[in-house]
């Protein structure tokens, strides 16, 4: 059982002394330096000098559960228990062309399960749901949390941005984190996204946990690690947690930009997604649907999910929502009419043979010179500029075969893009095999394989 924030006192000297040599520290230990931080009771030389040590040793499945409770609790908890349903939400930890919630989503909603949604911004090379809604011209995510418990109630579904009252405490960890070279940390990560998800006011949470070149987890078993860490915070908490494993070598659907993102969501949500998409959605979707109380087995939710895209429920919910946060839902329904790039150029295969690689990383990077991320926080983005991939990996093709289309408005940076596009893709005289979009489900009984 989570007592409230610390208040007993210590020597913060002491506790990062402590976790420097190895030893553990209790939750009331760690509560007291995320309170007196938030407080601006501790300068950041001793956070940073306890966000190294615990780098360095690593924390404890209890002390990783500790930090999370602290930074939870640093700000405001939403208590959504006015709203009829289980509320059920799902996490994503970062990859190329990964527009899955805005398809999920509506699919979840349509069936009543409330599905409350506080989302984030690209960061590096990966894409951020936010600047994937706001390419919608009107959508509006900068809500306040009164106008967030309206919308969910109405439309059981709601996207919008964090708050300063979600997880203050995370926000002002992670951009000490940033600068000291101790973001990649699985109790770390854990604890960072897990403080946010249970602030939404959840009452289960799906995880969609990437490893691969496009992922922060390059490695399975890193992913491996993450995901069992996370499923145990949310357990901890009492909230039912389920992560899968998928994989991010090459970028997941055929597009990747904000808008081209949100065009391919809405194809997808009208029964044109592409396969690897809709693979790991329907997963996704379908879990999240028997969470929710819907479904009698996680097979039974992905029939549902895919009938909630067949019958067009799903697409529907889509519009609803869109017109609720201010967006245009015409665009919606007629892509042409969106204002596309101003520029385009293509990728041209160098050789014949088959595609034995697309690296999702150098993709992400090369969207992100085109503008479609940021360099710098103060960066605009283009929510046109995105790369479309022709084919994908282990598709045969020709020499001089069009790999990948590029588009921008600024026509600058086509050169810096070209240069990174042409080194992410390998080609290769022989047949690859495929490589599984989905290995591992991990919850609150271990790691299973699919």
């Amino acid at each position: 059982m989570f007592f409230s924030m610390a208040s007993k006192s210590f020597n913060a000297v002491s506790l990062i002394r402590k976790k420097r040599d190895g030893e553990v520290l209790s939750r009331e230990e760690i509560s007291y330096l995320i309170e007196q931080y938030t407080k601006d009771k501790l300068p950041d030389y001793q956070v940073s000098a306890f966000l190294m040590a615990a780098f360095l040793r690593d924390l404890n499945e209890d002390e990783a559960a500790a930090l999370t409770h602290a930074m939870l609790h640093s700000g405001r908890v939403l208590d959504l228990g006015d709203i009829p349903g289980k509320k059920v939400d799902k996490h994503s930890t970062g990859g190329v062309g990964d527009k899955l919630s805005l398809i999920l989503a509506p699919i979840v909603a349509s069936y009543d399960v409330p599905v409350p949604m506080i989302s984030g911004r690209g960061l590096g090379h990966t894409g951020g749901t936010l600047d994937k809604m706001e390419s919608i011209p009107g959508f509006t995510v900068d809500i306040s949390l009164d106008r967030y418990r309206q919308i969910l109630s109405k439309c059981k579904m709601v996207m919008a941005g964090q708050t300063e009252d979600i997880a203050p405490a995370d926000k002002r960890l992670y951009a000490l984190r940033d600068v000291t070279a101790t973001v990649e940390s699985i109790p770390l990560i854990a604890g960072s996204i897990m403080s946010k998800k249970l602030a939404e006011g959840i009452d289960a949470l799906v995880l969609d946990v990437k490893f691969g070149s496009g992922a922060f987890m390059k490695t399975q078993q890193d992913a491996k690690e993450l995901a069992q860490t996370l499923v145990a915070i949310g357990e901890d908490f009492g909230k039912q947690t389920i992560a899968y494993l998928t994989n991010m070598e090459q970028p997941i659907g055929n597009k990747v930009g904000n808008w081209l993102e949100v065009e391919e969501a809405m194809a997808a949500l009208q029964g044109n997604g592409p396969d690897d998409v809709m693979e790991v959605t329907h997963m996704l979707a379908g879990t999240m649907i028997t969470m929710g109380g819907k479904a009698q087995s996680i097979e039974q939710g992905v029939a549902m999910s895919r009938e909630a895209v067949a019958n067009g429920q799903a697409f529907d919910k889509w519009l609803q929502l869109t017109a609720e946060q201010g967006g245009d839902t015409e665009v919606l329904r007629n892509p042409q009419k969106y204002e596309h790039a101003k520029y385009s150029f293509t990728v041209e295969a160098p050789a014949s043979g088959y595609i034995a690689k697309i690296d999702a990383y150098k993709i992400g990077i090369a969207s992100l010179e085109l503008g479609a991320g940021r360099k710098t926080k103060e960066d605009d983005v283009d929510p046109s500029a995105g790369i479309e991939l022709k084919r994908k990996t282990g598709a045969k093709v020709k020499k001089g075969e069009t790999l990948a289309t590029g588009f921008t408005n600024n026509k600058e940076l086509i050169e810096a893009a070209v240069e990174v596009l042409d080194d992410a893709f390998s080609i290769k005289t022989d047949a690859i095999d495929q490589t599984a979009m989905i290995t591992h489900r991990v919850d609150s009984q271990g790691i299973h394989e699919i």
